[in-house]
Order: C-alpha cells, then structure tokens, then sequence
C-alpha cells in the first residue's frame, strides 16, 4: 500500500493461534457503520473466494475454516471463479440464507458498488479480503480512501519492496550489469494491491540498483498467461543477456521463468522473486537449478483466519473494521524454505 501511518498489532490471540507473532492495522479507521447490530446468538458468516481452486485461496479457506470452529461460527466458502456476476448472485444468495456477515474477494473489483450496496441495504457486515473494492465506483485506484471497504490482507507496497530488495540484493552478488539486464514487472493491470506490489518493488529496485530498464507486461495474472506475455517480450528483446522478474503473485513469476527457460536463457542469467512461494517450492522441491532465486511467502491461512476473526468482533462485540488489517510475510528461498512452514503440494 501507498499508506505511511503507523502501524498497529491487531489480532494478537489469532496470530499466536496461527503460530505467527504480529499483524498490523493500517492505523486507519474504517467509516463508522451503526447499521449492522450486534448478534447474539451463533454468527453466520459467508467467505466468497476468486479462484478458489488457487492453492494460495485453499490455505485461506482451510485458515477460515479453523477459526470459525474454535469461534463457534457457522462459515460458507463459496469459490466464485473468476465469474464477476457470480459475486453478485452469491452475495444475494448469503443474504437470503440470513448470513449476518459476507468476507469477499472479488475476480473483479468493478463489481465493488453493487456488491456494497447489495450488503448495506440488507443491513450485512461486508468485509474484503486480499484485493480491495470501492463503494463508489469500478476502480479501487481512483477511489477516496474514505470510499474504500474495509480490507484484510497483506500490505502491497510493503510486500513488493521486499521482493525489489531481495532482486536487488541478487542482483548485486550476481554481479550483473544494467546495461546487459531488464527487469520483467507482470501482473493484472485492473487490481490495484498487484499496481501496489510492483511499484513497491520497482522503487525499492532503483534505490538500491539504479539504471536497469523495466518492461510492464499487462497480464492475467496466471502461469500460462504470464508465459506467454512474457515469451513475446523475450522475443523482442533478442540482445538481453540477463533478466530480473516480478510480478504480482508466484503465477507471473513463475510463468515468466518457464518463458525465459523455453527461450534457451540458463537459470544463471535469471533473477525471479516470487510473490506467494507456493509454486516457487515447487521449482525448489526439485532440487536444480531455476531461475526462481526467492519468494515472499505470503500464508493465505493467516488472512482467512484474520478475516474471520475481524469479522467475529464486528459481529459479536460491534468493534468496527480498521480500514485495512495486515498479516505478516517472510522472504524464502531454496535453502530456507522448509524451516519457514511452507507446506508444498
């Protein structure tokens, strides 16, 4: 995120129970919502998932699943796809099933005002996770911060400086030279926490390794999809001995490797920084050489569990939303890994 207010510890007791020791608040509050009235009895509450299929997304939903049982919580996941008009109807959907509360993350955020106003004239607690929505309007980018709906994840700024410092960091023990380099940035152009993770990473690059060019490619943020965006970018660019890639999850970078791979490049002459880690163990499962140097992992079950647990004091004690409530990452690489908790199936 672009936010430079202090952060805050939130969630403590949840974090303990996850086995991680701090969470961070944007230190913001969210607009102040008197109309959705505590709830007395057991909570019901509805969690809407894109690609739900998405192994980052599985931890997220197995993470809810857990604190809504140690909660008493009766928790739907629903796996929305990437069907935008689907977001619709299963938030009707929730409502009509009498959910007191819906956790959504959206495959589009231009469905953001409808799903809002859907959730407020029913009087529903309506939290995001992951990508962000606005009340207003389709673009999450344009909006005031005040329009933004409450939101639990992970800070994009601050995770994509950590994936431009450890590029940056490699690069320099690579001993590589700008003029030889380009750094590939790939991500879906239209979510705006992925425009937050790659212009972290690009400012946190340059202040460390000024000079290399960057080249933006537009994609959908999947492996085949990046691949082959990035295959083409390859292809005109023929004079380019190395390559640095990033992008907004491990799917990009990880498609971005496979291209260069294809394209005859040696593991030697890539630098991929994962975002996720959970394909970029996969490459270090294998035990060879690979361009995917490191990864930021970022746990889903750590948000899903963050998310309900926001949700049950909203719901249960009318504490209101922080604007934005933040898990932790750690950097990892091949070496470190599996002493970090990564589960890699």
């Amino acid at each position: 995120m672009s936010l430079s207010h202090r952060h805050l510890s939130v969630a403590v007791g949840l974090l303990l129970t996850m086995g991680v020791t701090t969470a961070c608040s944007s230190g913001q509050e969210a607009a102040k919502d008197d109309s959705v009235a505590k709830v007395d009895g057991k909570i019901s509450v509805t969690y809407l998932q894109k690609q739900g299929d998405q192994e980052y997304f599985i931890g997220e939903a197995a993470g809810a699943k857990a604190k809504a049982d140690e909660l008493g919580i009766d928790l739907k996941v629903v796996n929305l796809g990437t069907d935008a008009n689907k977001t619709i109807s299963e938030v009707q959907s929730a409502i009509a099933q009498k959910t007191n509360g819906v956790i959504v993350v959206v495959p589009d955020p231009a469905v953001g005002p409808q799903v809002v106003q859907t959730a407020r004239d029913a009087k529903v607690a309506l939290l995001t996770s992951d990508d962000q929505i606005c009340t207003t309007g389709p673009d999450p980018a344009a909006c005031a911060k005040t329009g933004l709906v409450p939101r639990v994840g992970f800070s994009g700024g601050q995770m994509g400086e950590e994936v431009g410092k450890r590029a940056a960091a490699e690069f320099q023990k690579a001993g590589w030279k700008a003029a030889d380099t380009r750094i590939v940035s790939a991500w879906k152009q239209d979510v705006t926490v992925c425009g937050d993770r790659v212009t972290g990473a690009k400012k946190a690059f340059e202040a460390a390794v000024p000079g290399v060019k960057n080249i933006d490619v537009p994609t959908d943020n999947t492996p085949t999809g990046a691949q082959d965006k990035i295959a083409a970018t390859i292809t005109a660019n023929p004079g380019v001995k190395n390559w640095v890639v990033w992008g907004c999850n491990d799917e990009n970078v990880m498609g971005g490797v496979t291209a260069l791979q294809n394209a005859g490049v040696k593991p030697a002459n890539v630098i991929g920084v994962g975002l996720g880690a959970y394909l970029a163990c996969k490459e270090w499962q294998a035990d060879k050489p690979s361009g995917m140097k490191a990864a930021l992992f970022i746990n889903g079950k750590d948000v899903g569990a963050l998310a309900v647990q926001t949700m049950y004091d909203k719901l249960k004690n009318g504490k209101e939303f922080p604007a934005e409530a933040f898990a932790p990452t750690t950097m990892i690489d091949a070496s470190t890994w599996k002493q970090a908790g990564l589960t890699c199936s």
